[in-house]
């Protein structure tokens, strides 16, 4: 019976051990995390502010961003996220024919909490996808004239998580910020735009805990 008892006491602790063994090196788990915090850098390719007549518009130019995403796990392969990025360019008026012609700056904030699912792969490599709603906060400036205005937005996003270590991974993901451009004061008149798609595409490591 002790002959017996201590085998399967050595079972027990073997069958872990050897679980572990079996795992790749450097993979982690596709489970949630208690938290992931992901800083990034990329950039952002904007859709037009305002459409004007004959084929005029008022947009920014492709623009770098930066920021950081907020992660915390709420089941498994499912985080809740908050997301603050913030980017500035050259603002520009297209013109037919001749194309764009800068005409001051912009800048934008944009911030937005949203939900985030891991698609489980059993590899080091993790795609993943998000959908979440926020805000864009835009300055426009040209010469003496300069505008700030909030406005809501939606978002939409997928990319890949490569893992490097335990709690560690490269992420690339692109995202959709849809939004509409309002301000009561382009000009001293009220400024509306139509629904435009604002593409972001980024690189960062995400570091879990």
């Amino acid at each position: 019976m002790r002959r017996s008892a201590l085998a399967l006491a050595g079972l027990l602790i073997a069958s872990p051990l050897a679980a572990q063994s079996r795992r790749p090196a450097g993979a982690t788990s596709n489970h949630a995390s208690i938290a992931d915090v992901t800083p990034y850098a990329g950039v952002i390719m904007f859709g037009n502010y305002l459409d004007g007549p004959l084929g005029t518009s008022v947009r920014s130019r492709p623009a770098p961003i930066g920021g950081a995403q907020v992660s915390l796990g709420i089941a498994e392969n499912l985080s809740l996220t908050g997301n603050v990025g913030y980017t500035s360019g050259d603002l520009e008026v297209g013109l037919p024919i001749l194309g764009g012609v800068d005409v001051g700056s912009s800048s934008s904030w944009l911030y937005d909490a949203g939900l985030e699912y891991r698609i489980p792969a059993g590899t080091n490599l993790t795609p993943f996808v998000q959908a979440g709603a926020g805000a864009i906060t835009t300055k426009l400036s040209g010469g003496p004239i300069s505008t700030t205005s909030t406005n809501l937005a939606g978002n939409l996003g997928a990319g890949v998580d490569l893992a490097f270590g335990r709690s560690a991974a490269l992420r690339i993901g692109v995202r959709d910020y849809i939004a509409k451009y309002r301000s009561e004061s382009v000009l001293g008149v009220r400024a509306s735009g139509d629904v435009a798609h604002n593409f972001a595409v980024s690189a960062g490591v995400k570091l879990s805990f």
